[in-house]
This record gives C-alpha cells, sequence and structure tokens, in this order.
C-alpha cells in the first residue's frame, strides 16, 4: 500500500484489483495440499474421497479415532473450486457493477471468510476448540462480519474526487494521434 501510494496511484483501485488474484493465488495453492497431503477433511466414502498416507495422517494431528480411515473429504479441492468461482465472481462485480475503491477487496474478506466457516466444520486436522468448534471457524465469523461491514461503509461513503475520475475510461484517442502523426 505505500508503494502504491508513493507512487501516485491508488490503493483503494489497487486492492480491488487485488481481490480476485489473491483468489486464484490461493486456489493454486490448493493444489499443493493435494499434493502433500495435508488440509484434508472428514473421513468420507464419497467418489471424490481422496486417499491419504498414514505418515501424512499422524503428520496431521489428526484424532486418534480416524486413524483407521484411508480416504477423506477433499477439503483442499472445494476451496479450490470456490477460489476460482469467486474469483470469477468478483471479476464479473467489477465490470457490471459500480464498486467503489476497497469494495471489492471488502467483498474478498467477507466471501472468503464466510466460506471458510463452512470449511473448518469439515476439517479434522489438530486446532483449539472453544464452545465445541474450532477457533478458525470463529475468526472467519468475525472477518466476514467485518468484509461486509467494510463494504457497506466503502459503498455508503461519498466518492473521493480523484477515485471518481480513476473508475471512468479515457475517451479514445483518434488513431494518428496515438501515433504521434496529429
Amino acid at each position: 500500500a505505500w508503494r502504491v501510494r508513493r507512487s501516485g496511484a491508488s490503493v483503494g483501485l489497487f486492492m480491488n484489483a487485488a481481490a480476485p488474484a489473491l483468489l486464484v493465488a490461493q486456489g493454486v495453492g490448493r493444489l499443493g495440499n493435494y499434493f502433500n497431503q495435508e488440509l484434508f477433511g472428514k473421513p468420507s466414502t464419497l467418489p471424490w474421497a481422496v486417499q491419504i498416507s498414514p505418515t501424512a495422517r499422524l503428520a496431521a494431528g489428526i484424532p486418534a479415532a480416524d486413524q483407521h480411515y484411508s480416504t477423506f473429504q477433499p477439503s483442499f479441492l472445494y476451496e479450490l473450486i470456490f477460489d476460482l468461482a469467486f474469483a470469477g465472481v468478483l471479476v464479473w462485480l467489477g465490470h457490471r457493477r459500480r464498486i467503489r475503491p476497497q469494495g471489492l477487496f471488502a467483498l474478498y474478506v467477507a466471501g472468503y471468510s464466510a466460506y471458510r466457516m463452512f470449511e473448518e466444520t469439515i476439517r479434522i486436522d489438530s486446532s483449539a476448540y472453544i464452545l465445541g468448534m474450532r477457533l478458525n471457524f470463529f475468526i472467519a465469523a468475525a472477518m466476514t462480519v467485518i468484509g461486509l461491514a467494510w463494504f457497506t461503509a466503502v459503498q455508503r461513503r461519498p466518492p473521493a474526487p480523484d477515485t471518481e475520475q480513476a473508475n471512468v475510461p479515457a475517451p479514445a484517442m483518434p488513431a494518428a494521434t496515438q501515433l504521434g502523426h496529429g
């Protein structure tokens, strides 16, 4: 943010542009979870369940009662699908709706955190528990609320004069002017 601001560009517009890219990067990272056999979900007999080696099961710190299972929910696959789909939604919103600077990033925070609430209900690796739920579930719930409040605040505040101009495409220049012949 400091570097973007120092160069004279809008940090809010940069954040909007970065949000879908972050989701794509996170999705690509989930492929590594598949190859490393980590961050998988509960035991499963679903046709798309993934086989996890005994060594990886031990390393994940899953409960002893689940160590005898060999196939598990591919939570990393679910997140990969979500990340790519949500990146597409954010790109679509950015092109089709008037989202003020920081708004898409706020939606990224809210949407990804809401997804994580779901994911935390199927994960079984070691984690701290509070009130019978994983600590990460409560953090994701708080971030969902923060992201939605942030988005609402950004959309309701009056637009700054410099960012309003940044959202309007520049008029097309005649070809001769673009080439320096006019």
